[in-house]
């Protein structure tokens, strides 16, 4: 790699830091605030670096930042993975794996599901753990908060766990889970989460090391899904994923066919949570 730019990465740090809101990346507001975006000592809090050191490369004038440093700084300033790469390679090092995916849903994305008075809807992280959603959500398939919040453990290792006799389209999803959850583990080869839930699982459920030992790979996307649902009993719903950011995190709404039986009782729940 060519050597450290100071005035690029200097400049580069500066517009990133305007773009980043303090509710994007889980920061109270405090007031208001003379310019837009984060301030240095936010940055350099939420990176584990001092205020000097983080105000010294702003000004061009730091030292060679470590990779440590600069990953932290990726996922202080929420970089997309082009922006990533170019911090590393302005910084004079060669990028590395993408960071671990975010738990941090940002305001934008939090008040979207809030308009969604509709539409089941919430969102999910790169090893399926639920990290936010709107009261349709909840309407329809209960409180996460009850059962877990990973999706995919629920699914193996929960009260009614996948076994022979699940239907097919059941089994499909699961496949469909696995092979999403093998494609972040290869996104994300550093992230703890990731490893510790496929550990888990592996010695929790033989289904799941079925499926693992399968070595199948693919990113869930547009799907049908059958809810059975305890009070309207079988719902068939259009589950479609949308890609939140380049941090691993996916909204997913179920919507329903117009004039179909599913289509009416979402109606139905929705007038129950607008009253």
């Amino acid at each position: 790699m060519e050597g450290m730019d100071r005035e690029q990465l200097a400049e580069f740090l500066k517009s990133r830091r305007a773009r980043v809101r303090p509710a994007d990346a889980g920061l109270p507001d405090g007031g208001r605030r003379r310019t837009p975006g984060l301030r240095r000592e936010e940055v350099a809090r939420l990176a584990g670096i001092s205020v000097d050191y983080y105000a010294r490369l702003e000004q061009g004038r730091g030292p060679r930042p470590s990779r440590q440093v600069l990953a932290s700084l990726a996922r202080a300033l929420r970089l997309f993975d082009d922006e990533r790469s170019y911090l590393f390679q302005v910084a004079g090092e060669q990028p590395g794996p993408p960071a671990g995916p975010s738990g941090v849903v940002s305001a934008g994305i939090r008040h979207l599901l809030e308009r969604l008075d509709d539409t089941p809807a919430f969102v999910i992280d790169a090893k399926y753990e639920l990290l936010a959603w709107n009261r349709m959500a909840v309407r329809l398939m209960g409180d996460p908060d009850a059962h877990g919040r990973n999706m995919i453990w629920n699914l193996f290792c929960g009260p009614w766990p996948l076994d022979d006799d699940s239907p097919p389209e059941a089994q499909a999803f699961a496949a469909e889970c696995v092979a999403d959850l093998r494609a972040a583990s290869v996104r994300y080869p550093d992230d703890a989460g990731i490893r510790s839930l496929i550990a888990r699982l592996r010695a929790a459920s033989p289904e799941f090391v079925r499926r693992w030992e399968e070595h199948r790979v693919c990113v869930r996307r547009t799907t049908l899904k059958t809810l059975q649902h305890p009070v309207f009993g079988e719902l068939v719903l259009e589950c479609q994923v949308l890609q939140a950011d380049e941090q691993g995190q996916r909204v997913v709404f179920y919507t329903a066919a117009p004039g179909s039986p599913t289509a009416s009782v979402l109606c139905g729940l929705r007038e129950a949570v607008v009253a």
